[in-house]
């Protein structure tokens, strides 16, 4: 017989049994404001007048937070039995809510569990109307004559919201009402997604729960000895929507935009004075960034960072039917509006996360956004939902519905991630921790080559790497003793340069690296640097007075500075925003008389690379990138690469026709007395030399002594250097 080691569901739900039962009150439905049911019996007694509406608050107005606590409790009595009063008797069993999030809930069955236990997922490949193709995973083996996501123009939304969304839809073109149609079709099938949009189902939970009270109350005045037994209707807690973001200024867009779908003549919104006041910026301060003239900042830059940029937050909402309560305590709350700063510095402040175990609806939004603050806080948060309570919080344990009690809430939790782009971090988040049994969806997306400017031409460098775990030593190891030496050993290239690294702790490493180097001049920009460092870096860069400038890609996603003096851009990695390399590859031709042959581009990447590499160089050419790496040993490799560097060296290189096609006359008969594999290295470099007759700009003599210097083996160099001097 095994022994229970005290972890297993049964005996902490034991646990929390015998705690709740030793206290004298039950925790009511809605905490601090909940009415009692024997005061929701007198509900036929409120008479409503035609006079009667409440005005919606602007931010100059009285702030309805202000009211004391009795004309609050009395107006959220009078919302929740309004409430009740137009609810059906009868539980529609047809309803998608229900049938994914009831208490007996049809799509949780042992064998779809099993298969997401094991990682069984079957794949598909669909087209979801306009939000284009897409990967459907479903837990087991599906129908394949069947698909199960394509959205089917249903959308599950409350009757009272619908007006309001119809006038939105009515102010947008044709196209677009028909994407959100798609999504909003997608999203009702409560399905994970991993893509833009979200949906909140936290009301319809709120009028079930309501209409059970009523109909316990109405039991107990009736028949006290046989209360109804099909009330299971709650979690442990009542927070049933989580919403994380980067800023508060997302905060603030996310109040709007559930805030512009309520009634407006008959809705109140609680707080939104304090609300405006502690989440857009103070009265009378100018955005610098929505103020300043049209293309001053790039617009993704704007709309990141405009207004109040504090990421260390969290608030919750509370919604009724006739009104949103903002700054509402957590465990009398419907939606939970956070950082997972915010959230990670209140769970360990108060050593426990119980107001996250009944969360039905996750969404992450800008992804984008948290990977660049810090990605640990988001698996921490992650790591928190859905379990099991440490205290009873009052719980009154005959409505909770089975699956919470058998810790089974990860298997319905819907979870929507939004993100203008995908990350390895983003894709394990969504392989490891999405475990819903309806499925999920991440819906695909073809990128396109960035834009760079005419003539600029980059040089992708490959290294080899098998293992993923080696990749970040792989990459440094090849920079250093390969990538690096090159451009130190090139006149042109050793200054002038700057190293963009995308990863912080690569950006680190590198930095060491280049402190421990003799005679190389460089500074730094990371996200650490003050003002006064980044104008002093950026000054010496300039000025020639250091050569090379180390920039991390989170210094570049907060400050957004042009940067002047680069003549030679090398990308220890593809950056993750792919509008960066676009940005880089520009800054050369700020300064006057560049040419795009004066600039230089090297870019170092792995098959590992692949969410990135395919965002600058384009879906199709990063497939042949890796493809042709993939399918290749490495001495043919070796060998595209060198063609490469020639090749985007031509306008460099020139011609001086007379000089190096004597020299070609002699190198030629070499080829014959030559090992076999030195061979192609021999090929190599007359194809190389060829096009450099066949470019049209002429070149100095050093130029071309480098050229030698870096593409030729050593042991043609003193053969060629004697050539020179009898032909040259």
């Amino acid at each position: 017989m095994t022994i229970d080691d005290g972890t297993s569901v049964t005996t902490k739900l034991l646990t929390l049994l015998n705690v709740s039962a030793t206290r004298l009150g039950k925790r009511k439905v809605d905490d601090d404001d909940f009415v009692p049911a024997e005061k929701l019996n007198k509900r036929k007694s409120i008479s409503f007048s035609d006079k009667v509406y409440i005005k919606r608050l602007d931010a100059e107005e009285n702030d309805v937070g202000t009211k004391k606590d009795g004309e609050a409790g009395k107006d959220d009595a009078e919302d929740e039995a309004m409430d009740e009063a137009e609810e059906t008797d009868v539980q529609d069993s047809a309803d998608p809510y229900e049938t994914h999030f009831g208490p007996n809930s049809s799509v949780l069955t042992e064998t779809v569990r099993t298969a997401v236990d094991q990682g069984a997922w079957t794949m598909s490949k669909e087209v979801l109307g306009r939000l284009g193709p897409a990967t459907v995973a479903v837990p087991g083996q599906a129908d394949p004559n069947a698909p199960i996501s394509k959205p089917s123009g249903q959308i599950d939304i409350l009757e009272r919201v619908k007006a309001p969304f119809k006038a939105h839809q009515a102010k947008c073109t044709a196209s677009q009402v028909e994407s959100q149609n798609d999504l909003l079709s997608l999203l009702c099938s409560r399905k994970d997604v991993y893509l833009p949009s979200a949906s909140l189902d936290s009301r319809k939970k709120r009028r079930r729960v309501l209409k059970n009270n009523e109909r316990l109350a109405h039991a107990a005045k009736t028949n006290p000895d046989s209360p109804p037994e099909d009330v299971q209707d709650q979690g442990f807690t009542r927070p049933s929507v989580l919403v994380l973001l980067p800023f508060r200024n997302s905060a603030l867009d996310w109040f709007h935009a559930f805030t512009s779908h309520t009634p407006a003549s008959s809705f109140q919104i609680e707080n939104q004075a304090r609300f405006l006041a502690e989440y857009d910026l103070p009265p009378g301060v100018e955005d610098k960034l929505t103020s300043a003239e049209h293309g001053t900042y790039p617009l993704d830059h704007i709309e990141n960072f405009k207004g109040n940029l504090d990421d260390n937050f969290r608030i919750g909402v509370k919604l009724t039917r006739k009104s949103v309560r903002m700054f509402t305590e957590f465990y009398g709350c419907d939606l939970i509006l956070a950082s997972p700063l915010g959230l990670r510095r209140s769970i360990e402040k108060e050593k426990n996360a119980d107001y996250l175990t009944s969360i039905e609806v996750l969404i992450v939004d800008q992804m984008d956004a948290l990977i660049m603050q810090n990605w640990d806080h988001v698996k921490f948060v992650m790591s928190h939902l859905n379990k099991l309570p440490k205290e009873s919080h009052d719980t009154d344990f005959s409505r909770i519905k089975p699956w919470y009690l058998d810790g089974l809430a990860p298997y319905l939790r819907q979870s929507i991630l939004l993100s203008s782009f995908e990350t390895p971090e983003m894709r394990s988040l969504y392989n490891h921790s999405l475990k819903n049994v309806a499925g999920k969806v991440r819906v695909d997306k073809r990128w396109m080559p960035v834009d760079i400017p005419d003539g600029v031409k980059p040089n992708f460098v490959h290294f080899d790497c098998a293992s993923p775990q080696d990749e970040a030593d792989k990459r440094f190891h090849h920079f250093t003793t390969q990538l690096l030496p090159s451009v130190l050993k090139s006149a042109v290239q050793s200054t002038n340069t700057v190293v963009f690294v995308p990863s912080s702790y690569d950006f680190i490493r590198v930095q060491n690296y280049f402190r421990k180097t003799a005679g190389v001049s460089f500074t730094v920009l990371s996200e650490y640097s003050s003002n006064q460092d980044i104008s002093r870096a950026r000054l010496a860069f300039f000025k020639g007075e250091k050569s090379f400038l180390l920039v991390s890609e989170r210094f570049h996603f907060y400050k957004r500075y042009k940067i002047r003096g680069i003549r030679n851009v090398v990308f220890y990695g593809p950056p993750d925003h792919p509008q960066y390399f676009t940005e880089y590859l520009s800054y050369p031709f700020l300064d006057e008389d560049v040419e795009p042959s004066d600039v230089t581009c090297r870019v170092l990447y792995s098959k590992y690379d692949w969410f990135r590499l395919e965002r600058v160089a384009g879906t199709e050419a990063a497939a042949e990138l890796v493809k042709t790496v993939a399918g290749s040993s490495d001495q043919p490799h070796k060998k595209s690469t060198n063609e490469n560097n020639v090749a985007f060296k031509k306008d460099e290189l020139g011609t001086v026709a007379n000089s190096i096609t004597i020299i070609f006359a002699h190198i030629a008969p070499l080829v014959s007395v030559l090992e076999e594999k030195e061979k192609a290295k021999a090929d190599d470099i007359i194809a190389g030399w060829t096009i450099a007759i066949n470019a049209e700009n002429a070149i100095s003599a050093q130029k071309r002594q480098e050229f030698m210097d870096e593409r030729l083996p050593d042991r043609f160099r003193t053969c060629i250097s004697k050539l020179k001097q009898d032909f040259c």
